[in-house]
């Protein structure tokens, strides 16, 4: 496979799972995804950020939310986010004290 090719599947991937969770699964909580998966949709638009700049194209943490969440952050949050219940808060904590140091798995 070519890196072109590469580069397109990794895109439209990519793409599909944005639609996944901010379409299809809107109502799963960004602390969810962050005790289970180690990240969460801010990560992903912040990865977005550093991608740009790593292509020298400026991108502030709120337009790499506003392209990630195709609306600027607040909004989308007050439409699906809930504030996150005392059980959903120790479990993130726990997830997070039991994640190695980066560079150490």
């Amino acid at each position: 496979m070519d890196d072109a090719t590469r580069t397109e599947i990794e895109a439209a991937a990519f793409r599909r799972l944005r639609r996944h969770l901010m379409e299809d699964r809107p109502e799963v909580q960004n602390i969810d995804l962050m005790t289970l998966a180690g990240f969460c949709r801010n990560c992903l638009s912040r990865w977005m950020a550093e991608a740009a700049a790593e292509r020298g194209v400026a991108m502030t943490e709120a337009e790499a939310r506003e392209a990630f969440y195709g609306m600027p952050y607040k909004d989308w949050k007050a439409l699906h986010q809930t504030e996150a219940a005392p059980e959903q808060k120790a479990a993130f904590e726990a997830a997070m004290a039991a994640r190695p140091e980066p560079g150490n798995t």
